[in-house]
């Protein structure tokens, strides 16, 4: 690595800003997730491998960048706005960098809000099946959360780490959504079984995600 590449690479001064990030996003993750068993824990803990191999690069040592310049002859210079990489291989200089931004973020918190309105659904339930709110458009609320919040990420900041994780953390959560209603239709009977085949497990369908949008 040259001089001048050197000079070009700063995400070292950033590394303050990649802890609390860490941190308070790891905070949420587990929170409202409450995993209790190990599968649980296990599909959590991949989740936090995405937010810590996301923001290592976005405030660290930028691998992807390093990784596209070095084996693809690609003419990304090693500073933080490259992050944006999808603006940085398009060519959309900082209005670009802003959009992707905007789009990104817009996806991540609504997962967020999926994850957490999903959760106190349950909270609240008091051992009751849930089928009616969010639960009446997706049987797996707070999963679909999470998989449409890192989708956001890679629309904002795409890296090889956490596009390798991806579909790692996806698999895990069908697994376990599966494992979850096997185990609500053993108490539950008959009742969730009508809701499982009236309601979908991940994909809304759109009629129900207006009626959602218009209930009171």
């Amino acid at each position: 690595m040259d001089e001048t590449v050197l000079h070009e690479w700063h995400w070292v001064d950033l590394w303050p800003y990649a802890i609390p990030e860490i941190v308070i996003a790891s905070w949420i993750l587990y929170y409202f997730l409450a995993p209790a068993s190990w599968r649980e824990w296990a599909g959590a803990g991949m989740v936090q491998a995405f937010i810590i191999a996301l923001y290592a690069e976005m405030y660290g040592f930028p691998l992807t960048i390093y990784t596209l310049t070095s084996f693809l002859h690609l003419d990304i210079p090693l500073v933080h706005n490259s992050g944006h990489l999808w603006a940085a291989l398009l060519g959309y200089g900082q209005s670009g960098d802003a959009v992707e931004m905007a789009i990104g973020y817009a996806f991540v918190l609504a997962g967020l809000v999926l994850l957490i309105r999903g959760w106190m659904r349950v909270y609240n339930s008091r051992d009751r099946l849930v089928t009616d709110g969010l639960y009446g458009v997706v049987r797996h609320p707070q999963y679909l959360g999470i998989f449409t919040a890192i989708f956001g990420q890679f629309v904002h900041w795409p890296t090889i780490p956490t596009l390798l994780l991806a579909p790692v953390i996806a698999f895990a959560y069908v697994r376990l959504a599966r494992r979850e209603e096997a185990r609500l239709a053993a108490k539950f009977g008959t009742e969730y079984l009508d809701y499982r085949a009236r309601v979908p497990m991940f994909v809304p369908r759109w009629q129900d995600i207006r009626q959602l949008a218009e209930a009171p």
